[in-house]
């Protein structure tokens, strides 16, 4: 029967109620081998890496980042070892292996990461702990932080009162246009530093913000970017049922991807489909069709969310992305995405003959939104609205005859 005891460690320098958890030993029988669950250092939250030396003992090792050591030889001969947290960083007065060294570590390294006061990069921490960027959801942060640090990298020591300089907007479309090559990469970058400034202009942290209005360089031609019957029959034919249930979903609700992965099944009654879009929080409650209710009939429940990957677990961004696109390769579709399928339910739902209206309420466009998708983007070059229109008009000729 299997032992399960404390043992407390030999560790180095730190006595076992500096560690959020003693060691748990577990025995079964004589010749069992021992294993050592310990998971990091209270006061630094420091990784640990358990060490077993040649006597025996357990021990544990913190593993500190950068630290560089120096050599020096004294007038006497004797040769004397300094540490600093980091190449050319503090120096740390204290022994190796002891608390007095890890809390002087941490300490530097807790002071080199402060961004120099009176720079964007003080606006740019600013944002990070605002509730602008905290509310959003982690995919929209991760975004959001891989611009802010090309941000930092470009500007982040430039001084605050230089964005009240009439010729800080022309720098920074400068900068814009160093990226003209990849346009969307230049838009994403704009519109990120328009948004620290902007939050730092609504705070009262700056007078003015120069990235106000900026326009774009990225614009997606998407006017023959439409779900066709055929396309959709392709794929159906060669993506499997998790996929087929993916399609199906976008194309009956309209909703985005993000949205769509992450709907649990409390959120179906039966008849209708409730939900909060993550982009601008709109609720809806949306009517679930016969055909799509049919497939949620013949769906497993093998997960809390209705969207589920091969082993049975909720979708991953980057997950789903990859086998959706696999799925399109197979399928010889690939000038069609995911997100065209949001496009495509607003089509699907104005040639069926819904109103604006009717249409905002399912996919949660506002009705200008609507109005702008199917003028710019998808109706100009649906064949199947010129049609109905004049079935429609034929009707009415006869009518009034």
């Amino acid at each position: 029967m299997p032992v399960a005891k404390l043992c407390p460690p030999s560790l180095i320098g730190f006595g076992a109620a500096s560690f959020r958890d003693l060691s748990l030993v577990l025995t079964v029988g004589t010749g069992a081998r021992s294993t050592l669950h310990l998971t990091m250092h209270l006061a630094y939250g420091l990784p640990l890496h358990p060490r077993r030396s040649k006597n025996g003992r357990l021990a544990v090792r913190i593993h500190l980042k950068g630290v560089h050591s120096v050599h020096k030889k004294l007038a006497n001969g004797e040769v004397k070892v300094y540490h600093y947290a980091w190449r050319g960083g503090a120096r740390i007065p204290a022994e190796p292996d002891t608390p007095d060294f890890i809390r002087l570590y941490t300490e530097a390294c807790a002071k080199r990461k402060m961004p120099p006061p009176g720079t964007l990069f003080t606006l740019i921490a600013e944002f990070k702990a605002s509730a602008e960027f905290q509310n959003k959801s982690k995919d929209t942060q991760r975004a959001y932080l891989s611009y802010l640090k090309l941000i930092e990298g470009e500007f982040g020591d430039l001084p605050i009162a230089a964005l009240a300089d009439p010729g800080a907007r022309g720098l920074f479309k400068t900068w814009r246009d160093g990226m003209a090559d990849k346009p969307r990469k230049a838009d994403y970058a704009w519109a990120t530093l328009a948004r620290v400034l902007s939050v730092a202009k609504d705070r009262g942290r700056i007078p003015i913000n120069p990235c106000e209005r900026g326009g774009r360089l990225y614009e997606a031609e998407r006017s023959d970017k439409v779900w066709t019957e055929v396309d959709i029959g392709r794929l159906l034919s060669v993506a499997g049922p998790r996929i087929e249930a993916a399609l199906l979903l976008a194309l009956w609700t309209g909703q985005r991807q993000g949205d769509l992965l992450r709907l649990p099944w409390s959120a179906y009654d039966g008849k209708h489909i409730r939900l909060r879009q993550s982009k601008g929080g709109r609720r809806l409650k949306i009517p679930v069709g016969a055909p799509l209710r049919a497939h949620f009939e013949a769906m497993p429940r093998v997960s809390p969310t209705m969207l589920t990957n091969s082993y049975g677990a909720p979708w991953t961004s980057d997950g789903f992305r990859t086998s959706w696109g696999k799925a399109c390769a197979k399928a010889g579709i690939t000038d069609l995405t995911f997100h065209d399928l949001r496009g495509s339910a607003v089509t699907r739902l104005a040639i069926a003959g819904c109103s604006v209206p009717e249409i905002a309420s399912i996919t949660g466009h506002s009705l200008k939104d609507v109005e702008d998708i199917l003028d710019k983007h998808y109706l100009s070059r649906d064949q199947a609205l010129a049609e109905n229109a004049i079935k429609k008009l034929e009707r009415r000729t006869k009518t009034v005859n």
